[in-house]
Parts: C-alpha cells; structure tokens; sequence
C-alpha cells in the first residue's frame, strides 16, 4: 500500500522541463527584467512626443473666488472708498496660447529621436541578455559533461575493483593492482565533487541569467551540425557594425545632441504669444439689498480681453550662450563614446572569430583523430583481458578514452557557443 502511494506521488508531482538554447534565447529576450525596462522607456518615450506636441496647444483654465472686505473700500455702487462692508464674487475663464516659438517645434524632433534611440536600446538590452545567456548555457553544458565523464570513471573503478580482487584470489592478477586502483579512487572522488559543484554553480548562474529564481528547468543541447561563417568577407566586421544596436544607438544619441543644439539656440528667437480672458464679478454691501441680482450683475459686468505679446531676447546673462556651448561639448562626447563602442564591438567580434576558427580547428583535429583512440583502448581492454597489461595501466588507457569523449564534446561545444554568439551579431536589429 505505501509504494503504491509513493507511486501516485512521484506521479502528481510535475515534471522537471527541459530547455533548449533556442527556448532559453526567446525567454530571456522578452522576460528579463532588463529587457522590460526598456520597453517602459520606449512608452516613456512616446508620451514625451506626446507632451511636445501638446505644448503647440493652447493651455485654458476657470475659476471662481468669494471674497469678504470689511473696512476700508470701494462701494461698488458710487465707486467711492468708504468705510463699507461687501461681498464679492469673482468669475473668470482665460487660454494662453504660444503662438510661435521655435523651442516647441525642435522639442518634438528631439522626442521622436529619443524614442528612436530607446528602441535600439531595447534590442540592445536583448543582445546582451542573449549573449550572457549562451555564455551560462554552455558553461553548464561543459561542467555537466565533465560531472558525467567522473561519474563513468568511478562506476569504472568500482567494477574494476571488484573485477581485479577475483582475479587476485585465483591467481591471475599481483595484489598490487588493487592498490594502484585504489590509490587514484580517492582524487577522483575529490575532483567528483569539485565538479559537482561546478555543474551546480554554473546552473545558477544559467538560471540567474535568465531571471527565473526556482530551479525548476533542465538544460539539454539540441542536435545541430556545425555551421560555418565568412569570415573572408572584407566587409565582415563592418556589416556587423552597422547593424548593431549598440552602434546605432550611438548615433542615434550624436543626433539627439546635434538636436539640442537647436533646441539651445532657440533661446536667441523671439516668441510670439496670445491670450484671451473673460471674467465678471457680482457685488453687494453686507447687511443690504443688493442693488440687483447674481445673474444679472455677472451679465452686466462681464468684461473679455484679447492681447498679443512679442517677447525678444536681448541679454539673458549669458545662459542660452552657454547653453549652446554646453550643447556642443555633448555632441563632441557622444562622437566619443560612438568611438568607444565601436572599438568593443570590433574587439568583440573578432574575439568570437579567432575563438571560432580556433575551436573548429581544435574540433577537426579530435575528430579526425577520435576513431584512433578508440581503437586503441579496444585493443588496451583485449589485452587487460588476456592478462597482458596490469589493472592500473588499463585503467589510465580507459580514463584517457573517457577523457579524450569529453574533450570532443566541449570542443564541439565551444564551435556551437561561437557561432551562437556570432548569430546574435548577424541578427542585428
């Protein structure tokens, strides 16, 4: 009855996903943290243009006041000063328009080149998301398989063990190889654990890249044959330059400061404005009988005013001169930083080139040469079989064949990262 229970539990409980590269890359990219902030400053952006356009619009507002004066003041009736007591109550609606000032206009082409510039941001965000995520991937993958490859040797050993101990009570084996097996079974267990939590460190370092907290996921590398770049090509790092975000974020920011340049030197225009304001007011002396009532005072003293107002700049203590030059000093910097990061991209892609062409040769050359050592560790294991070579010897012969699988497999890992890594370049935008 309990390992019929115990059954139905391990059946209920859900079962642990396993992720592809492929499904790691389209999680990060829309669900890293990072990657969202910079979809909230895109929205940021648009309602910024929506902002300098609203300033072309007029601004309109009302209000109301009921006011008491006890004392001293103008009887509204004579339009005398006298001691008098009055209520008053004041109505009016005015709209200020800036009918025409440069300032506004450059604002809303430096708001559409802002959210330009926030759009390439957020593919840049996801670029390095995606590269810090195939970076952890294999990074796991190669720990793994170096967990998997010391797993194998010390079933090995044990087996061995018990293998060589029979052969040592017949006869046909020295007791001193189970001695030198044994010697080596405690460093193996030693690097065993080592790369146990290697493999452990690097899944939370996986994980961590791609912002999930709960190790509920395994990783597996989907079948795929190596692929290869033209890396002949004399345009190759060029191409790549220009349709990287990170690139064009640069110069969508040089272009955001030569922007502000103009917005700074609009301080020098003159503006034009106009306003438009209505009011009235009704008035009566507390403690008597208005002379009429509240409608018909505000109809009677209504009162509407227009006006137009040019306004020229003529010395503002040199703060729009300076605000010029600061603008200047920005875009000369942004040039900088456009330099800088075309020197890291540059850096970048032919890092991932030299580590390409190095792994692909590293590759060719373990495969070419993998069907020769596996023959020769079938002929070593004929011959520990035969009693021709004693246990410690095979059992070097066996861990260098293991070794020499393992070494096949990373090599063939790190051909897959560098062309991963330099698929994300090609993307681009």
């Amino acid at each position: 009855m309990k390992k019929l229970l115990f059954i139905l539990l391990i059946n209920l409980l859900p079962a642990q996903q396993s992720w592809t590269l492929q499904q790691c890359l389209d999680y990060a990219s829309a669900n890293h943290p990072l990657v969202k902030q910079s979809v909230v400053n895109i929205q940021k952006n648009e309602r910024q243009i929506s902002a300098a356009k609203g300033m072309l619009l007029p601004s309109v507002d009302a209000g109301a006041n009921h006011n008491y004066n006890f004392g001293n003041g103008i009887n509204q009736q004579n339009n005398q000063r006298e001691a008098i007591n009055t209520q008053t109550d004041n109505l009016y609606a005015q709209a200020n328009w800036e009918l025409l000032n440069w300032r506004n206009y450059l604002n809303i082409s430096l708001s559409k080149i802002n959210r330009e510039s926030s759009t390439f941001k957020m593919k840049q965000a996801q670029n390095e998301v995606k590269l810090n995520v195939i970076q952890m991937f294999f990074t796991y993958q190669n720990s793994k398989s170096w967990l998997e490859v010391l797993e194998t040797q010390l079933s090995g050993i044990e087996d061995q063990i018990k293998r060589t101990e029979k052969e040592v009570e017949i006869g046909n084996r020295p007791k001193s190889d189970i001695y030198d097996i044994k010697a080596n079974l405690g460093t193996m267990q030693e690097q065993w654990v080592s790369a146990k939590n290697q493999r452990d460190l690097s899944k939370i370092n996986l994980l961590n890249s791609l912002a999930i907290t709960k190790d509920t996921l395994d990783f597996t590398i989907a079948e795929e044959n190596l692929a290869s770049s033209n890396f002949n090509d004399a345009n190759f790092i060029q191409n790549l330059l220009e349709k990287n975000p990170a690139y064009q974020t640069t110069l969508a920011e040089i272009k955001a400061q030569q922007k502000s340049v103009e917005v700074a030197k609009s301080g020098y225009l003159p503006t034009l404005n106009g306003s438009y304001i209505w009011s009235s007011f009704y008035n009566k002396v507390l403690g008597q009988p208005a002379p009429s009532n509240f409608s018909d005072q505000i109809k009677t003293n209504k009162n509407q005013q227009l006006s137009f107002g040019l306004n020229i700049p003529i010395f503002n203590k040199l703060q729009v001169k300076n605000n010029v030059e600061i603008a200047k000093l920005n875009v000369i910097n942004s040039n900088y930083d456009k330099d800088i990061v075309i020197n890291d991209l540059t850096k970048s892609i032919n890092s991932i080139k030299a580590q390409f062409l190095n792994a692909q040769e590293k590759y060719n050359l373990l495969e070419a040469n993998f069907e020769n050592q596996k023959l020769s560790f079938q002929k070593s294991e004929e011959k520990y079989k035969e009693g021709l070579m004693d246990a410690y010897t095979f059992f070097v012969v066996r861990n260098n064949w293991l070794q020499a699988n393992y070494n096949l497999i990373n090599s063939k890992n790190d051909v897959v990262q560098q062309t991963e890594l330099l698929k994300v370049f090609e993307a681009g935008l």
